[in-house]
């Protein structure tokens, strides 16, 4: 009997953990991915993708967690529709053949009660390479609006687009790109 009420508590103990993940979707209306680059040194040229989705799961008492995002490449704008057309093209994200861009964390790192910094793998072009989001900040609350908890985000990288075939006029047009996502999610 004794090894029956010691399994059960286990069981619920687990169960207990398991519980403590949460997930949130993140809201494409609030949720950004936008990439600057040096202009041939005259200016640092920023755009973004209008069309971004993924879930964050965190188990804050635990202090793991994963991030999922999808990022169509397809939305990308520049200000300048002509341009937006021209860097979908082969020499830049060759959106005809890969028309999504994926981050997918394989840690997410802690300083305290919040994140820090998030590892993971970059996919552009179909080519993955480790990225380390640096958090800078991060907060989750009740959304005043929706009546659900969510939490958000600002995170940054720097890549080289020339590790992930896009490296045309480098180094004339910056091969350091840096990346700055800004995130909200909404609680399931």
């Amino acid at each position: 009997m004794k090894k029956i009420v010691a399994l059960l508590i286990a069981a619920g103990i687990s169960m207990a953990a398991a519980a403590a993940a949460e997930t949130y979707v993140m809201d494409s209306t609030h949720t950004f991915a936008r990439f600057s680059y040096s202009h041939f040194g005259y200016s640092n040229q920023e755009s973004r993708f209008d069309s971004t989705t993924g879930k964050i799961v965190l188990d804050r008492a635990a202090k793991t967690g994963s991030v999922d995002v999808v990022i169509d490449a397809k939305s990308v704008n520049t200000g300048y529709s002509v341009f937006n057309g021209h860097i979908q093209g082969e020499d830049f994200f060759d959106t005809a053949k890969f028309p999504t861009i994926t981050y997918k964390s394989t840690k997410v790192n802690f300083d305290g009660d919040k994140i820090a910094s998030v590892d993971g793998n970059l996919t552009i072009k179909g080519v993955t390479k480790p990225v380390t989001l640096t958090v800078t900040s991060f907060q989750c609350m009740p959304h005043p609006m929706v009546k659900k908890d969510a939490c958000g985000a600002n995170a940054t990288a720097k890549v080289k687009r020339s590790d992930f075939g896009a490296g045309k006029y480098a180094p004339y047009v910056g091969d350091d790109v840096t990346l700055t996502f800004t995130v909200e999610a909404i609680k399931e």
